[in-house]
């Protein structure tokens, strides 16, 4: 079984579906698997204590076989999340899912291998075309659609959810609370509980939040947890956003 070259942590961590987490395992170790998703649970069991997560087996360039993906789903089930199935992949991917009998969470499926076209024994053979590219999502500007915007508090354990727009909160996120957007999120309150931009990928999607004690930021699944927020932040007016891969927080 080849992978790519290691890093340092066993799996990335990434919010994608509203609701759904994605494990993107780095390496075929169960026990380490177990070990650094334990300690995550543990981190911040709010978020992710029975979360529902995706197994993304996109990092090998040989799937696991299916002794070994067994053993990851256990262990991802041990440390206290509960696995819904693979990632979308390649054919390769569908086969193992069927193989297990797991469901095959996918968005794009038919845009990572081309279907082979049917030919008679007269046609000559041809080299196979190019996978056409999956057609970008539309932007919240391309989609036309304005802001969602929720007037008072979000209450503890509430969700609520702006799909292909920005979200505006003229009020408090309370503790527990958890508010998402496919576009920015920008609230006129305090920020207890969880902000999720960008949730279906968009890089480019901000946090702006004018008094910031949050539990969880995040932006097209980066994110970070908030045990004590750093001084600096806290009470403030705060931005978030991409660097590339690094979530930065500014006051503003």
């Amino acid at each position: 079984m080849n992978a790519r070259p290691e890093t340092g942590e066993v799996c990335d961590l990434r919010f994608g579906q509203v609701g759904i987490a994605s494990v993107r395992v780095r390496r075929a170790d169960a026990a380490a698997l177990y070990e650094e998703l334990e300690r995550r649970v543990r981190a911040a069991p709010q978020l992710f204590a029975r979360a529902a997560v995706v197994l993304d087996l996109s990092h090998f360039l040989d799937l696991p076989d299916e002794g070994t993906v067994d053993a990851l789903l256990e262990a991802v089930r041990s440390a206290g999340m509960l696995p819904v199935g693979l990632a979308y992949g390649t054919s390769a991917t569908e086969a193992l899912a069927r193989r297990m009998g797991l469901p095959l969470i996918a968005k794009f499926r038919a845009a990572y291998e081309p279907a082979q076209p049917h030919r008679d024994d007269n046609t000559p053979a041809q080299a196979p075309a190019a996978p056409a590219p999956a057609p970008p999502a539309p932007s919240v500007m391309e989609a036309g659609l304005g802001a969602q915007y929720h007037d008072g508090t979000v209450r503890s354990g509430q969700q609520i959810y702006a799909r292909d727009r920005d979200l505006v909160v003229v009020g408090a996120v309370a503790n527990g609370a958890e508010i998402i957007a496919d576009g920015s999120i920008h609230v006129y309150g305090s920020l207890r509980g969880r902000a999720m931009a960008g949730a279906q990928g968009d890089t480019a999607a901000r946090i702006h939040v004018s008094d910031f004690r949050a539990e969880l930021v995040a932006i097209a699944g980066h994110y970070r947890v908030f045990e004590q927020i750093p001084e600096d932040l806290a009470g403030h007016a705060v931005q978030c956003r991409l660097d590339g891969e690094k979530l930065l927080l500014t006051r503003l």
